[in-house]
């Protein structure tokens, strides 16, 4: 099982990674977006993680930022973007 953790423990932190870096570029709203759902998926795997681990604590703080990073997603992806 400690294997199982490790390998979710590197998806999750490598796929954060990459997402911060899509965020953080700003090379425009999709790439914004994608970056958004990935941080979402991270989270999940985050969430798996806790599960396994009985992590309270981090899976309650991941599960929030994943509702968060959905809805990030949908701003940027689905909604039209707001003139003015």
């Amino acid at each position: 099982m400690e294997t199982l953790t490790t390998v979710l423990k590197w998806i999750a932190s490598g796929g954060g990674m990459i997402a911060a870096i899509m965020v953080s570029l700003d090379i425009g709203r999709k790439i914004t977006g994608w970056g958004l759902v990935l941080f979402a998926a991270s989270a999940v795997v985050w969430v798996a993680g806790a599960i396994i681990t009985k992590d309270g604590a981090l899976g309650t703080q991941n599960a929030v930022l994943c509702a968060i990073d959905l809805f990030g997603a949908y701003r940027y992806l689905i909604r039209k973007k707001a003139d003015g």
